[in-house]
């Protein structure tokens, strides 16, 4: 029934957006599923969110606590099973276990690692966090990466460049799941998130350059550092 809304919300947006979709084969139709994503645009949660309803899927984003502040919004937002992200608090490792239940019950949850929309000036995706790492092996999961591209021109974030029709096409490219059935555990290390993380991050990069159709580049954005670092070292 999902993948019935796709074809219906899709001619909403032909005026200003021309789709490519790429790798729905792995994103599997039923089950539990981990989605890491890079961030370039606010239209990104909808942009995906179509993505994945063609796929039959009914997406559950880990998103800003803040949001639920708005009372029509949190109305939509818990009768949808959106999971909020208190960050910066004592709360903020609760989203994951919300998301973990959210998985045992065979929902899609799509995650930012980044935690926000990019800073880097190349747009690139940043280095993330370690919170899907976290998850991915808590709940024994495997990750689905997806980068994404063409939302950044519809609706720029920060105003770093005017909203353009000339770059038409919105972007999508998930791989394949991100093998890290080697390190799943009940309690993971330091170690073990650290390696997942890495791997995901490099999955999304790698996705996020084929959607972009560039190379992958030889350093990636630390915001933290406000400075770009070697991709080896992908995690804040």
């Amino acid at each position: 029934a999902l993948a019935s809304i796709s074809p219906l919300l899709k001619p909403l947006f032909s005026p200003v957006a021309k789709f490519s979709w790429q790798g729905g084969e792995n994103i599997p139709k039923t089950g539990p599923v981990i989605i890491a994503a890079n961030h370039i645009s606010s239209l990104d949660p909808v942009l995906l969110g179509l993505f994945l309803a063609h796929q039959g899927r009914w997406p559950h984003y880990l998103a800003r606590a803040n949001l639920w502040e708005n009372k029509l919004l949190k109305k939509i937002l818990v009768n949808s099973g959106q999971i909020p992200v208190h960050r910066a608090t004592a709360k903020a490792i609760e989203s994951l276990a919300e998301a973990e239940k959210s998985l045992v019950k065979g929902n899609a949850v799509i995650i930012y690692p980044e935690g926000t929309i990019t800073f880097d000036p190349l747009e690139w995706p940043m280095a993330i966090h370690v919170g899907v790492a976290k998850l991915a092996l808590m709940a024994k999961q495997n990750v689905v990466p997806v980068g994404q591209w063409g939302a950044n021109y519809l609706l720029p974030p920060r105003k770093i460049r005017k909203p353009s029709l000339k770059h038409r096409e919105i972007r999508v490219v998930a791989g394949q799941p991100v093998d890290l059935s080697d390190l799943f555990s009940d309690s993971p290390d330091r170690e073990s998130v650290g390696e997942a993380s890495r791997r995901i991050f490099k999955a999304i990069l790698a996705k996020t350059a084929d959607a972009r159709r560039e190379l992958i580049p030889e350093t990636v954005w630390n915001h933290r550092k406000k400075q770009r670092v070697s991709p080896v070292e992908p995690v804040r």
